[in-house]
């Protein structure tokens, strides 16, 4: 994908965010997120991308701090999502592609790496806020997906501060089973360091694998939903749901 692709999901993702967290109410409770209500969810991702536009239209070169969450509710704080997000949209579309400013995964530029970080993250709190209301929320895209698990597994679970460690070291394959020629296919290697991820083979064996279409996979992997299927020991996959979870902070 490139970044106009990102940026494309971007801004659907975020209208359906936020058709979706009108028709719930901003009461509804957010079950993917437990303690949660919409109206958290709406402060929490407009916060995040009001925080991630200032990267990108001022150009900060260090990180900055978020603004703090809206004193805000119902439709006010409806409106200030939306302008939030479009606001997002449009300088993200209007930035230089030699772009300079901070990120914190590894990304062919800066501009590439903003877009594919908010067009993920509205797209988790998309679902987050489908389901919320009636009905089941919408698939996400199989190669959008395998982009998002890569993500995950080879930037944000490669820091040092990722919670996936296992004093014996063990090895995770996760598989994509809509995804042909090994194009949805990870080795996760466990040990008490950062992750260690090689993508596309599965010379190695396992000790346990989590396979299933790639959408599915890709909402487990963020905890939004039960692993479609695991073989092997179900110990190392209760030791990703246990410690996996990537917290603002």
């Amino acid at each position: 994908m490139d970044t106009a692709d990102y940026i494309d999901v971007l801004d659907r993702e975020g209208r359906a965010l936020a058709a979706a967290a009108a028709g719930a109410g901003p009461a509804a409770k957010v079950p993917t997120c437990p303690g949660w209500q919409v109206r958290d969810l709406l402060r929490h991702t407009g916060m995040v991308h009001r925080w991630a536009t200032a990267f990108v239209a001022e150009k900060h070169t260090s990180y900055r701090p978020d603004g703090g969450l809206p004193d805000l509710d119902g439709d006010a704080l409806l409106d200030w999502f939306a302008q939030g997000h479009r606001t997002l949209v449009d300088t993200l579309a209007a930035a230089p592609s030699d772009l300079d400013c901070w990120h914190f995964l590894p990304a062919p530029s800066p501009l590439a790496f903003w877009a594919r970080r908010q067009a993920h993250e509205t797209t988790v709190h998309r679902h987050d806020a489908e389901s919320a209301r009636d009905g089941a929320p919408a698939e996400v895209d199989p190669a959008f997906a395998v982009d998002g698990i890569d993500e995950l597994l080879r930037g944000f679970h490669a820091r040092g501060g990722s919670r996936v460690r296992s004093a014996e070291p063990r090895v995770l394959r996760i598989r994509a089973t809509d995804v042909p020629d090994g194009g949805g296919l990870w080795t996760v290697r466990l040990s008490d360091a950062p992750l260690e991820t090689e993508s596309g083979s599965d010379a190695t064996d396992a000790d346990c694998e989590i396979s299933g279409p790639a959408g599915g996979l890709y909402l487990a992997l963020w905890n939004r939903a039960p692993f479609p299927e695991v073989s092997g020991d179900g110990a190392v996959a209760d030791l990703w749901r246990a410690t996996s979870a990537v917290t603002w902070s």
